[in-house]
């Protein structure tokens, strides 16, 4: 049976990794050509900071970064032949962290000096040479430590997508289970209970018209009525709602434009007519709507540009969002589990919703949800 793995803390793991690179570095270094006096200490000593610069890796990788790269300058300077083994593990630290272009540049900056030392420090016809192997050797280890970097960037990267998407996907078959629940007690329940309270009204309102003795057996059923329609507006309610997180309304809509524009969609935002104030379900609904529209425009569409457009009317709430994405409408294309959520959501509240591929190309998505004034 598996009873799981043993996990090495991260803070253990880095100071190891500081002190074996520390090890390492100082090993190779004081084994070779080295240089004597003072410059012999002021060399073991950068080779050993080099190493132990390590453990800051993954809180600051770029000061780590700038360390090692300094460290390496110096000891070079110091003349001690040691590869920047340092330095390669906070490149691998670097790009994986993100900082590829930065981490680049000073790699740049370091490959420049590194040859330029040696060819300083060294005498002799075989200078110009050793100089040249050794830039060979460190552009190849830094290429392989740069590539390590980014595949397991990449791979971390996918794997939060894919979880995030496997999160989202279950949100949305709750949600979805939820408004069909709704939408079935709406279709059915709240028909029939409503029969028999307007029936119960009526036959009260009659009975005292006539000065006739109201039955005790209809008062109750009129009191039962009225009570039980609360508790099934109280229920659907609950069942449309979202999640157990403060609800999103209208008033939110401008984070999911700004979210859309960095991950680079120029969204535009239209609100017309005279604001309201709404029903809660139907500001999380057009909320939800807009959300999924955006969603699925950044991720799918293959689009530059969106306009999300609300616009408030006396006995309506109208939402629209249309972007410039690859659809046509000569595409055969299936609604996803997003549309279908949306779909549910206008349903139980009674509006219609249209998803469709633009005249020319793009794509639109358009809700328009009733909204009940109090007489």
């Amino acid at each position: 049976m598996d009873t799981g793995r043993f996990r090495v803390p991260a803070g253990v793991l880095d100071w190891a990794i500081a002190l074996s690179v520390a090890a390492l570095l100082l090993g190779t270094g004081l084994s070779g050509q080295q240089p004597a006096g003072q410059q012999q200490l002021l060399g073991a000593v950068l080779l050993a900071a080099g190493g132990l610069a390590l453990v800051g890796r993954r809180r600051a990788p770029i000061a780590v970064l700038a360390v090692t790269a300094l460290c390496a300058a110096g000891y070079e300077a110091a003349g001690f032949d040691t590869l920047a083994v340092s330095y390669l593990v906070a490149v691998y630290g670097a790009v994986r962290a993100g900082h590829r272009a930065l981490t680049a540049a000073v790699s740049v900056a370091l490959l420049l000096v590194l040859p330029l030392t040696a060819l300083v420090l060294r005498d002799g016809p075989a200078r110009e040479a050793f100089a040249q192997a050794r830039n060979v050797l460190e552009i190849a280890w830094l290429i392989a430590a740069f590539a390590a970097g980014e595949a397991l960037r990449q791979a971390e990267r996918r794997a939060d997508e894919a979880e995030r998407t496997r999160e989202e996907t279950a949100r949305r078959r709750a949600d979805e289970e939820r408004l069909h629940i709704a939408r079935e007690l709406h279709d059915s329940l709240t028909h029939q209970i409503s029969i028999i309270k307007v029936q119960s009204e009526v036959a009260v309102h009659v009975a005292r018209r006539r000065g006739e003795q109201v039955p005790e057996t209809l008062l109750a059923i009129r009191a039962a009525g009225r009570e039980a329609t609360r508790e099934l507006r109280a229920t659907l309610e609950a069942l449309r709602d979202d999640d157990t997180s403060p609800p999103q309304s209208l008033d939110h809509v401008l984070e999911l434009v700004d979210r859309a524009r960095s991950m680079g969609l120029d969204v535009e935002l239209t609100i017309d007519g005279q604001r309201q104030d709404l029903p809660a379900a139907v500001g999380r609904t057009a909320y939800r709507i807009v959300q999924e529209a955006l969603t699925n425009t950044a991720r799918h569409a293959c689009a530059t540009t969106a306009a999300v457009r609300i616009e408030y009317r006396p006995d309506a709430l109208a939402v629209q969002v249309d972007d410039d994405g690859k659809a046509t409408p000569d595409d055969a294309w299936a609604p996803g589990l997003g549309l279908l959520g949306m779909r549910e959501r206008v349903t139980a509240l009674g509006g219609r919703l249209r998803a469709e591929p633009r005249t020319g190309h793009g794509f639109t998505v358009r809700a328009l949800l009733p909204v009940e004034r109090a007489s």
